[in-house]
């Protein structure tokens, strides 16, 4: 008995599991202080106060100040700015290549939304001060060059009548929303006084991490086991086996990264926490270094994008401007996003 016992806890799958375990009640730990700080943060008002040079974005773009009202309010809920966005084109107020732009330039400040209710609270305690910042800063740089996109297309391709029209129309009617309908908009329901807005952000943080880390826990538990053992797995399947591992091997040579980077793209396909969970003992143990661990994920986020993309992004943008418009909204972003994390991969892996 003696011995089986000791067998098991010398276990190969056991030391597995308990490294585990340790990991996950690390990011546990962290998880909750980052997103306890997070609600706080939305609660008190911080993530509006990001946005409020959006209003020196419309002009050089050549929008109506409508827009930039749009922009704010997008940073506190991206469904509320993309709204008042289709509101704005069904009034006139935007036209369809103005509108184009428009979203084009929310990118930064939807993200900007994230990196307080997700990068930070989650996915830096995931990866590490090192990777995590790098990787939070390359993807906000992404944001913002897709933004700066915007902000030329603008420029270039309107001439400024469609600012003249909504202030014209300002002056004739009571039109679109304005930037108090927006802090109406982003301020609703904002805790009175400051025990409230404790007591809020603490249920929202119970709430966000019991919903988190059952899933975390259970797919780093089953993604550690299977990167422990791939290779006795792909063995399973003989040649076929054989050519998945040539087909990686092709791949990650062509991108110069890592054959460990394959099941860190394919948790990816699952959801960024997920692929952040499956790289980060990889970085650790030195498989991967900073700048290979975040290009890697930038190709996971490339799969992830394409699988949203059919979950949520064709119900949501075709729910809020309908089949055609919708259909050019979707490609417009993807087109963009492609185009500069390509950009963003050659700068790291140069």
């Amino acid at each position: 008995m003696q011995n089986a016992v000791a067998d098991l806890l010398t276990h190969p799958v056991t030391a597995l599991l308990a490294e585990a375990v340790l990991r996950v009640a690390r990011i546990a730990v962290f998880l909750s202080l980052g997103v306890f700080l997070a609600n706080l943060a939305v609660a008190f008002g911080l993530v509006e106060k990001i946005a409020v040079v959006s209003q020196y974005l419309t002009g050089p773009a050549n929008l109506p100040k409508e827009a930039g009202t749009a922009i704010l309010t997008t940073t506190a809920s991206p469904t509320a700015g993309y709204g008042m966005l289709a509101d704005f084109r069904e009034s006139g107020v935007l036209d369809d290549r103005a509108t184009l732009v428009a979203v084009t330039i929310n990118t930064f400040f939807g993200f900007a939304q994230h990196i307080v209710t997700f990068y930070v609270p989650i996915l830096v305690p995931i990866l590490g001060p090192r990777v995590g910042v790098l990787y939070v800063t390359t993807r906000g740089l992404v944001a913002l060059a897709i933004t700066l996109t915007g902000i030329a297309a603008g420029a270039v391709l309107l001439d400024g009548r469609a600012t003249a029209a909504a202030d014209a129309d300002e002056a004739t009617t009571d039109g679109g929303a304005t930037e108090s309908d927006a802090a109406d908009v982003t301020g609703t329901d904002r805790p009175d006084t400051r025990a409230a807005a404790l007591r809020e952000a603490y249920g929202e943080t119970v709430s966000k991490v019991r919903d988190i880390m059952p899933r975390l826990a259970a797919i780093y538990v089953v993604v550690t086991l299977l990167v422990a053992y791939s290779e006795q797995l792909l063995a399973l399947f003989g040649q076929g086996g054989a050519s998945v591992v040539g087909v990686a091997g092709d791949l990650t040579g062509l991108l110069g990264l890592p054959s460990a980077a394959v099941p860190v793209v394919a948790a990816f396909a699952l959801d960024t926490t997920s692929g952040a969970v499956v790289i980060a003992p990889l970085v650790e143990n030195g498989t991967f270094t900073a700048r290979t661990a975040v290009a890697t994920m930038l190709v996971g986020g490339i799969v992830s994008f394409a699988v949203s993309t059919f979950k949520r992004s064709i119900p949501f943008q075709y729910g809020i401007w309908g089949r055609e418009f919708g259909s050019k909204v979707i490609a417009v972003n993807t087109a963009l996003k492609i185009v500069w994390i390509a950009v963003a991969l050659v700068v790291l892996l140069a």
